[in-house]
């Protein structure tokens, strides 16, 4: 008895469990931090006066961005696309809190912040923190931001800075990023995929 012609089936069998245990792993489309690492918390308080600490935001998914009120495409770009894949999300949705944070603090007060961002969706929060505070948290987070003059323009001036979205995990973990233009399905699946993840 040869058992030769059993080998390409057995070839086919192997190849097939590789590829069911592929199925099971999700393809992220974001940046993956490999490994996760503790988000570095803060605490500041919003327009309403109450706290947002961070920390207390496990057990959701957090999307963290830096901007400001000002700005005059990135931002609204990217709140846009945030508000458009909360919609998407669903249910699932309500898991996901979005936290921004002015790197224009002396123009930006609590109240702008809040009016701004809650009008691309009412669940999003807008914080200002001292300039103390932001230059640390900027630091934490690896984030740029530089003011540049606008000589002859109402605005007198402009702030360049960095604009990727980090994910905090269900945990209080820096999972992920996402660049600028990111796309709504790639965003929208790897959110969804961390916001059921070990429910």
């Amino acid at each position: 008895m040869t058992i030769f012609p059993r080998l390409p089936f057995l070839a086919a069998l192997a190849l097939l469990t590789v590829l069911l245990a592929a199925c099971g792993q999700h393809q992220f489309s974001g940046t993956v931090i490999d490994p996760p690492t503790p988000a570095k918390d803060f605490t500041i308080t919003d327009a309403s006066g109450r706290p947002f600490t961070l920390s207390a935001q496990k057990g959701n998914v957090v999307a963290l961005f830096f901007g400001f009120t000002n700005c005059p495409d990135v931002c609204p770009t990217e709140l846009a696309d945030l508000a458009a894949v909360r919609r998407r999300l669903g249910a699932d949705g309500e898991r996901l809190k979005v936290a921004v944070i002015s790197v224009d603090p002396e123009r930006d007060t609590p109240e702008r912040m809040a009016r701004y961002v809650t009008s691309f969706d009412p669940s999003f929060t807008g914080l200002r923190a001292d300039r103390p505070q932001l230059d640390a948290l900027m630091k934490d987070y690896g984030v740029t931001a530089i003011r540049r003059e606008l000589p002859g323009s109402a605005l007198g001036y402009t702030v360049d800075h960095s604009a990727f979205l980090y994910i905090i995990d269900k945990q209080g973990n820096l999972r992920m990023l996402f660049s600028h233009g990111s796309s709504l399905d790639g965003m929208t699946s790897d959110l969804r995929y961390l916001i059921r993840e070990g429910a």
